[in-house]
């Protein structure tokens, strides 16, 4: 997966946390929420939990149509592992 031919996965992952910012790389934690807005239609929003903490990441697309497919299989992935996640194939969706 790309973004204006620029790999998107994995995403960089920032903690939630105001008082002390984090960050993290790679295909770490587990998936807790998918998240989209119509307003940003080739943006899908991850919270993970990593560490006994909460961090978020973004993964944009140049096309909203493959941006919703994309929220809509990592819905029902709720609870599984990023790198579990990482190793799915999206042939299908080529």
């Amino acid at each position: 997966m790309s973004y204006r031919g620029i790999p998107n996965w994995p995403p960089s992952w920032t903690s939630t946390c105001l008082k002390e910012k984090k960050t993290l790389k790679g295909e770490v934690g587990i998936l807790k929420h998918v998240i989209r807005e119509d307003q940003l239609p080739t943006k899908c929003f991850l919270v993970i939990e990593y560490g006994n903490e909460a961090y978020m990441g973004c993964v944009i697309f140049d096309d909203a149509t493959f941006c919703e497919q994309i929220h809509d299989l990592l819905q029902h992935h709720h609870g599984r592992s990023m790198k579990e996640i990482g190793d799915l194939s999206l042939n299908y969706a080529l």
